[in-house]
């Protein structure tokens, strides 16, 4: 069974993206070939980064912090990024968490959910080739959350996920090859080390 962690990639008060991960986890949890783990980025505050390069020194942590967030992020076997879309780009708190990091996230496949006023696709688009400087295998389905569903999920009280129903189908798609590249991954790290 793969360990697929759905990172929950924006901090701010008020976040929609609370909504998008119990959604996102509930689907991938409903599968019998994943065991799902959520990573909410609120809970491991970073200093703005100013370490060594992590690509030259791998695990080798500057701060117990640091340490922490590269011991979860190693332990998956692929990603799902939940990010919103700030001023045409991903969040600084992503950017910085992966800044400090870089090893734990090679040869493993990811995955992404965007909303904002395109569903997130600009971000989407940054994240993907950032994610290619990392050695991952971004993947190429997406789902983008449009402002017409977004509005309805944020004044649900209590949050009913059924509200992303029309979505369903693309997170399906989206899981399905991410199963499939998890599993071609991990066989492949089986084989060579580090």
């Amino acid at each position: 069974m793969s360990r697929i962690q759905v990172i929950t990639s924006s901090t701010r008060e008020g976040r929609f993206s609370e909504k998008v991960a119990q959604w996102v986890v509930e689907h991938l949890e409903a599968r019998a070939d994943f065991t799902v783990d959520l990573l909410d980025l609120r809970d491991h505050p970073l200093p703005f980064f100013d370490q060594p390069p992590p690509a030259y020194t791998l695990r080798d942590y500057p701060t117990e912090a640091v340490g922490r967030l590269g011991g979860k992020l190693d332990a998956a076997d692929g990603y799902v990024i939940l990010t919103a879309e700030y001023n045409h780009g991903y969040t600084a708190v992503l950017k910085n968490a992966m800044d400090h990091t870089f090893i734990e996230w090679r040869r493993k496949p990811v995955a992404f959910v965007g909303w904002g006023n395109v569903g997130g696709a600009r971000a989407i688009e940054q994240l993907r080739e950032v994610c290619v400087e990392f050695e991952m295998a971004p993947l190429r389905h997406a789902v983008h959350i449009l402002p017409d569903l977004m509005r309805p999920a944020m004044q649900a009280d209590p949050f009913d996920p059924g509200v992303f129903n029309t979505l369903e189908a693309k997170l399906t798609l989206l899981s399905d090859d991410l199963a499939w590249w998890t599993s071609a991954l991990a066989e492949a790290r089986g084989r060579t080390r580090d």
